[in-house]
């Protein structure tokens, strides 16, 4: 009987993780292509910076799932001891790395507030510095989601403009109007916008932006995340109770 289950048990561990595998290797090979296909694609994906970096997190996530599940799969069939500890350990480290996001996520969770954004906003933005990874990053997200600071443009009032500049209330770049929402993206009228002409500028604020865009996923997201942590705790079980198992 003990036999019994210990060979189904394997035979479930290898269809599990040959499904993570074969979804590994298309993860991978969608991420490849779209990378370094010549077709033109590759150019769409490039002028959209969440693309362009979703697809390296794509191959990223593939080559992941690739080595897991091909760590389970030979470690169940062949009953090696040594693999499915391996298995087992890289679960382990990802189940952990999950554990500790979601922790620290409720943990800060008040922290990501209006205020505290606008706050630090004001503390540590210095425009149109691109060598600041602080005002790269927010220009970048400015960018991406056509809108400007965390309320307003008014948010910049109290952020001294550059030395260069005349105007008495500078508006950022990443603030103004692209034809393109990319930093290659050609201004819909650039010096408009800098006098503070508000039909040449993105006056809604990012945080409204971000929370509307990703409000819908959030329960998802969450849903999914607690999916993941019981799968891959169910999946560490399988694995040690197989490695116990093997003479």
């Amino acid at each position: 009987m003990e036999g019994d289950c210990l060979s189904c048990m394997k035979y479930l561990m290898f269809l599990f993780n040959f499904i993570i595998f074969l979804g590994g290797a298309c993860l991978l090979g969608v991420g490849i292509w779209v990378i370094v296909d010549p077709t033109g694609f590759r150019e769409i994906v490039a002028a959209n910076p969440l693309l362009f970096t979703g697809a390296y997190i794509m191959l990223a996530m593939g080559a992941m799932l690739f080595l897991l599940g091909f760590l389970g799969c030979c470690g169940a069939i062949r009953e090696n001891k040594c693999l499915l500890l391996f298995f087992f350990m890289f679960i382990l480290l990802i189940f952990l790395a999950e554990l500790s996001a979601a922790i620290l996520a409720f943990i800060f969770r008040e922290n990501l507030t209006r205020e505290f954004f606008t706050k630090e906003l004001k503390k540590h933005y210095l425009r149109n510095n691109d060598t600041d990874v602080f005002s790269s990053t927010w220009n970048s997200v400015m960018i991406t989601f056509a809108c400007c600071g965390v309320n307003g443009p008014e948010d910049f009032e109290a952020i001294p403009h550059l030395p260069h500049s005349s105007l008495e209330k500078a508006t950022p770049e990443a603030c103004c109007q692209r034809e393109l929402q990319s930093r290659e993206g050609m201004f819909v009228d650039k010096e408009a916008c800098l006098r503070g002409v508000e039909r040449f500028q993105n006056r809604q604020g990012c945080y409204a932006v971000i929370l509307n865009s990703f409000e819908t996923y959030v329960y998802l997201a969450g849903a999914l995340a607690i999916g993941v942590l019981a799968i891959e705790l169910f999946a560490m079980i399988f694995a040690m109770c197989l490695f116990r198992g093997i003479q």
